[in-house]
């Protein structure tokens, strides 16, 4: 299985790209999304699954989030689900080392999870750094996605057969999804040299600065 990974600049972008891959016949269990939540977009959002549950993310349907704690790694997971009526539908709160607050689903963000809980008992590079090199990414591809995330970006990661990869490049690139080369080398003009899970979260006036940037 190859990893085709986007990063979008606007949740909207991401969500439509999303839902683009879905219409496509690609399965839902197959894709994950990451979403940047400092400017709080998710919330307020009904959940539209058939379950009975509250906001997005709420499991229970009494409008709190059922989180669980990610070893004091700052990794917590509420309402991480799969397919369902559609990915979108299974969107839970999640907070990874360096990135702050996040909206995800998928197998990327359960495997992100995993990976700061491990990375918190001694083991390897955690967080969604650690999960986006597990699923096949080069060390360098991945610190740049897990940069766009903390600057403001959304990520879009399908797994796919080698014969399908080429279609889902073109519906990823439909919605403006930028690949880590093009966004990397961006960001090495300005002196990046690569993603610090212990760096301060941007703020929201410093995302709405850096989404300038690219339009």
């Amino acid at each position: 299985m190859a990893t085709v990974t986007r990063l979008y600049d606007t949740h909207t972008q991401a969500l439509d790209a999303v839902s683009d891959l879905e219409a496509a016949g690609i399965r839902a269990d197959d894709i994950s999304i990451v979403s940047n939540n400092t400017d709080n977009w998710h919330a307020g959002h009904e959940h539209p699954d058939k379950t009975g549950a509250g906001p997005l993310g709420d499991r229970n349907g009494d409008g709190e989030n059922d989180v669980a704690d990610g070893a004091g790694k700052g990794a917590t997971s509420g309402g991480l689900i799969g397919a369902g009526a559609g990915l979108l539908a299974g969107l839970g709160m999640l907070a990874i080392p360096g990135l702050g607050p996040v909206v995800a689903a998928g197998w990327l963000a359960s495997t992100a999870v995993g990976a700061a809980v491990g990375a918190a008992a001694g083991g390897a590079t955690g967080g969604l750094l650690g999960a986006l090199k597990e699923a096949g990414h080069s060390d360098e591809d991945a610190n740049v996605y897990a940069e766009g995330v903390r600057r403001g970006g959304t990520l879009v990661s399908v797994r796919t057969s080698g014969d399908d990869e080429d279609r889902i490049e073109a519906i990823l690139h439909g919605q403006q999804g930028f690949d880590a080369s093009t966004r990397g080398q961006a960001y090495r003009d300005t002196g990046w040299t690569g993603f610090d899970e212990t760096a301060q979260p941007y703020s929201s006036d410093e995302i709405s600065r850096e989404r300038g940037l690219y339009r």
